[in-house]
């Protein structure tokens, strides 16, 4: 079809034009028919976001996503093009992709009228269907519907009356194209309401000159929540022409949370990484979100986990090219080259000012440590803590005789594993609650996230040194500080 170079072409090719809402429609309609993936790469919003936004589509209706930060709301928006055509045929040489069989512009009439079937075509692909722009308060009407072009005037030689003066805005040229806006309430409210007869009634109002261009759109809005009481706020008149409000939300478990992360981040071959470091990360994600020191209102990205499991694999390459080895086998002390990937994805409230960002960041890691402890280990009971009872009992005596262990960053796997192995009543205890990790390579993971798990409930002093972690006897650490 591309092949086709006038409009005469076009008109015995019997093509038929259509609206990029009924291309949307019709070639979704395909997809589900064929049981093909829609949003491909999207995971979690199988059962919720993503049905909504089908419905969206299937009723011709412009779209807000509405959630917090790192919800994926622009790539699903993005994802949307692939519901496009593949390509389709426009006006050569016009400025806001007239459509050959209904053109809209001065410019696309009048060559039509001049050349009729001669009149030339070009072919857009829908990859060049996407126009994206972010909502800051410097954003002009100008920048989005356009302004009157003095230069043009003069060298026309027209009155600023004429419409052939006015120079399109990002909204006009995106005509037969997915147009979002990203951060709609970061949009001064005076821009937000030139919007108003483009939804709803298709003209265009330029220094006060008045256009009747039914322009043919796809919006998609995406919002933050937190927005409509930070910085602004979505006029109602707007948010009454926009057919559909979706509401995204983060992964609602742990295992879909992974599906993501692991998606997402970029892998090294040659660093092995226990099943239980992306079930820690994960849950990491979940303890921020619930936190006091983290201001829930704006959110925990999921780029915060993408990015951690980045900063986790970098730590345990780091190690392995610092001991010359070829393969490295991911540690739960390397979660603190993770800390510089939280501290700058959470907004702290007042309290978590307070701690400051490095301190929550470890919190998060020793809280989430503790919520895996228990998964696979005993809850030790209150009773447990005040006296020398429970399963636990055997490996607080060994660090009451033996005072420390040290698990340093630059150990080898040998020197790693020698250390954690010195402790029997901790292997014994592994063999006897987590007997399926013993012999593989979550081991030694499982082994430290015990001694973190006794830190988290007091039995144990941990201490973070720069060449490492040091372990310790409770009692015998408190007497160690009061001798100095």
């Amino acid at each position: 079809m591309q092949n086709l170079k006038t409009l005469g072409e076009l008109k015995a090719s019997n093509y038929i034009s259509r609206t990029i809402k009924e291309e949307l429609r019709s070639n979704l309609i395909a997809k589900i028919k064929a049981n093909e993936p829609v949003f491909e790469g999207i995971i979690g919003y199988e059962n919720t976001v993503e049905l909504q936004l089908k419905r969206a589509i299937l009723a011709q209706h412009n779209i807000n996503l509405l959630g917090l930060r790192g919800q994926a709301k622009t790539r699903l928006a993005r994802l949307m093009v692939n519901l496009l055509d593949e390509y389709i045929p426009f006006v050569s040489g016009s400025e806001i992709n007239d459509d050959p069989l209904n053109p809209l512009s001065r410019y696309a009439k009048d060559i039509i009228a001049e050349l009729g079937d001669k009149t030339p075509i070009s072919w857009l692909h829908r990859n060049d269907r996407f126009s994206e722009k972010l909502a800051t308060p410097d954003v002009t009407v100008a920048d989005l519907i356009g302004d009157v072009d003095p230069i043009k005037a003069s060298n026309l030689k027209l009155s600023y009356a004429d419409d052939r003066v006015i120079h399109y805005g990002m909204i006009p040229r995106a005509n037969r194209c997915i147009f979002v806006i990203n951060e709609l309430p970061d949009l001064q409210a005076r821009i937000q309401v030139s919007l108003f007869n483009i939804l709803q009634e298709g003209d265009l109002q330029i220094r006060g000159y008045k256009l009747r261009l039914p322009l043919d759109i796809q919006f998609v809005f995406t919002a933050n929540p937190e927005d409509y009481t930070n910085r602004g706020s979505i006029v109602t008149p707007l948010k009454d022409r926009i057919g559909s409000q979706i509401l995204t939300h983060y992964p609602a478990d742990i295992e879909t949370a992974k599906l993501i992360t692991k998606q997402e981040a970029k892998s090294l071959p040659n660093i092995d990484m226990p099943e239980m470091a992306y079930d820690l990360i994960e849950t990491i994600g979940f303890e921020a979100r619930n936190s006091h020191y983290i201001d829930s209102k704006s959110g925990v990205s999921a780029r915060m986990s993408i990015t951690a499991l980045e900063s986790l694999y970098s730590t345990a390459e780091l190690r392995m090219l610092s001991g010359g080895q070829k393969k490295a086998v991911v540690r739960l002390s390397d979660f603190a080259g993770v800390v510089p990937a939280i501290t700058g994805k959470v907004e702290l409230v007042y309290e978590g000012e307070q701690e400051g960002a490095q301190e929550v960041a470890m919190m998060l890691i020793s809280d989430a440590s503790k919520t895996l402890f228990i998964k696979y280990f005993p809850r030790i009971q209150k009773i447990q803590q005040e006296e020398n009872k429970g399963p636990y009992a055997a490996i607080v005596n060994w660090f009451a005789q033996n005072a420390e262990l040290e698990l340093l960053d630059t150990a080898n796997d040998k020197e790693y594993r020698k250390a954690l192995d010195s402790i029997k009543p901790l292997h014994d205890l592994v063999v006897k609650y987590a007997p399926e990790f013993i012999g593989t390579p979550q081991e030694y993971f499982v082994k430290e996230l015990v001694l973190w798990g006794l830190v988290a409930y007091k039995k144990l002093n941990r201490e973070r040194y720069s060449e490492g972690y040091q372990f310790k006897d409770i009692v015998g650490n408190i007497l160690s500080n009061l001798g100095q």
